[in-house]
């Protein structure tokens, strides 16, 4: 039986066209698709939403891709940028009422704490925002990354539910959202950090003012946050910003985030790769998990090579010394020729 928001998206993909002469109407067709500047309507032509094709899969009628940040979606996004709404239901009855659908009385929906986790964080990260613009950027920004490409993987939600124990009542803090995947690239989780409000603050840096502000949910091990797609070189380290960091630095290289040292050591490799950098913290337990991922890597056939910052970690090198000197210190850490293919020349 089909979900609600898989029927609304097929109802939706039938009518493509209209959906968008409403939605993005400062847009316009162009042959089998609509061309606009962006998801939030935008005079131009990066985003192009799909017209004609078949209901669901690859290619689908109403699937969009955004040219110019490699967003991607279908109409429901659409109409939930659009109308500036974040609870699926307030998206659902938006597009019910512009499908002109009857109001029916829905069996209370289960509440995140009694959804399989792996469900609770697929639709945690459907309803949250883009990342481009986004306070989660700010916060990144505020730790020294600049990622050069609009992260497919990253989003921000500007009320992500906190709980920090069973008894306690839940609190609402805006959170960069991290979608944990699999190699075939399902999400299986999610990594929340939850924010200031009130901006970046150093002494915390830019996390909000709880107990534990990061946490991950569902099914974590063997898969990674990923940033850029891997051919026959990989980055992989534990923390975010420690592998953003490195991504910052080289951008041409790609990097995951397995999100503590116990799932570094058990991260699943692509077939593809050939050598693997792996990014070890340094303290005991980054040391041990290093030891572990690069004897399985060896297994396979990929070269391990490490990867060592000058303090704790790589974002504390980024903070401490700039991205310049970041560059500098990964250089002879790196084969020669990955610092001819990914180092910038002025390295």
């Amino acid at each position: 039986m089909p979900s609600l928001a898989s029927d609304l998206a097929e109802r939706l993909a039938q009518r493509a066209e209209s959906v968008c002469r409403h939605y993005l109407s400062n847009g316009r067709r162009h042959g089998a698709y609509w061309l606009v500047g962006d998801i939030r309507n935008t005079p131009g032509r990066s985003l192009y939403v799909r017209l004609q094709g078949p209901e669901t899969g690859r290619g689908a009628a109403g699937n969009w891709t955004d040219a110019a940040t490699g967003e991607f979606g279908d109409l429901l996004d659409i109409i939930r940028q659009a109308r500036g709404l974040h609870r699926f239901q307030d998206v659902a009855d938006e597009a019910r009422g512009f499908l002109n659908l009857p109001c029916v009385k829905r069996a209370p929906q289960p509440s995140a704490s009694r959804m399989p986790r792996k469900t609770a964080a697929r639709r945690l990260f459907a309803m949250s925002q883009f990342f481009p613009g986004s306070a989660a950027e700010a916060y990144l920004f505020g730790r020294g990354v600049f990622l050069a490409t609009p992260p497919q993987w990253l989003r921000f939600h500007p009320h992500c539910y906190y709980r920090p124990d069973d008894v306690t009542p839940r609190q609402s803090w805006p959170a960069l959202i991290a979608a944990v995947t699999d190699l075939e690239h399902h999400i299986t989780g999610v990594h929340r950090t939850w924010l200031d409000p009130d901006g970046f603050d150093p002494h915390r840096l830019g996390k909000a003012p709880v107990e534990g502000p990061k946490r991950a949910m569902g099914d974590l091990l063997g898969h990674a946050v990923r940033y850029g797609v891997p051919d026959d070189v990989l980055i992989a380290g534990e923390g975010l910003e420690t592998t953003l960091s490195l991504a910052s630095a080289v951008p041409a290289l790609a990097v995951v985030a397995a999100l503590s040292s116990a799932h570094l050591a058990a991260l699943l490799l692509p077939a593809t790769v050939r050598r693997l950098y792996i990014a070890q913290d340094r303290d005991p337990a980054g040391r041990r998990a290093a030891a572990h991922l690069s004897a399985r890597a060896f297994q396979l056939g990929c070269t391990p090579m490490p990867l060592l910052p000058r303090g704790k970690d790589f974002n504390e090198d980024l903070r401490a010394h700039g991205l310049v000197a970041l560059r500098r210190s990964l250089a002879p850490q790196l084969h020669p020729d990955d610092r001819s293919r990914f180092l910038p020349a002025e390295t």
